[in-house]
């Protein structure tokens, strides 16, 4: 699995022109799942999204976590993050996981980290053609890779 985590002002996915879900403060995570993927590694992101210490405390450093600041998330998925461009000018999906078994761990991934977070997370709509809309707040973006645990 890979997450591309945004510290966000604030996030919206619109489908059709249509608002889906929006938040404030908190993560915008595009996440792309893998075919080798599991729960395991499902568990493993969403603890360390939880716990990533990267909202600023009273003396402006970057200290506290998510839950301390009361954020939200919103979780877009986007197999387009397993994109292979060794050869040639268009980009492979290969790596990417089948719809059948990514909507599972998507699914997952949802259900284990709204549990981390005690709160519901706001999410886009899995395989939708979504327009995804952030106010980058620092900027700060992070990238984890469950297949480089650094």
């Amino acid at each position: 699995m890979r997450a591309v985590i945004q510290r966000v002002s604030s996030a919206s996915v619109t489908i059709n022109g249509e608002p889906k879900s929006g938040i404030e403060k908190g993560f915008l995570v595009l996440l792309g799942i893998e075919t080798e993927d599991t729960k395991e590694d499902a568990e493993w992101l969403c603890a360390k999204i939880a716990l990533l210490r990267v909202f600023s405390d009273g003396n402006g450093l970057m200290n506290l976590d998510i839950r301390q600041t009361n954020g939200d998330i919103l979780l877009v998925s986007q197999f387009t993050l397993h994109a292979s461009y060794k050869k040639g000018n268009r980009p492979s999906f290969i790596t990417a996981a089948r719809p059948e078994q990514a909507i599972q761990l998507y699914e997952h991934f949802i259900s284990s980290l709204s549990d981390k977070l005690e709160k519901p997370i706001a999410t886009g709509t899995f395989g939708a053609d979504m327009q995804v809309s952030l106010v980058n707040d620092g900027p700060v973006t992070i990238i984890m890779d469950t297949k480089n645990k650094e």
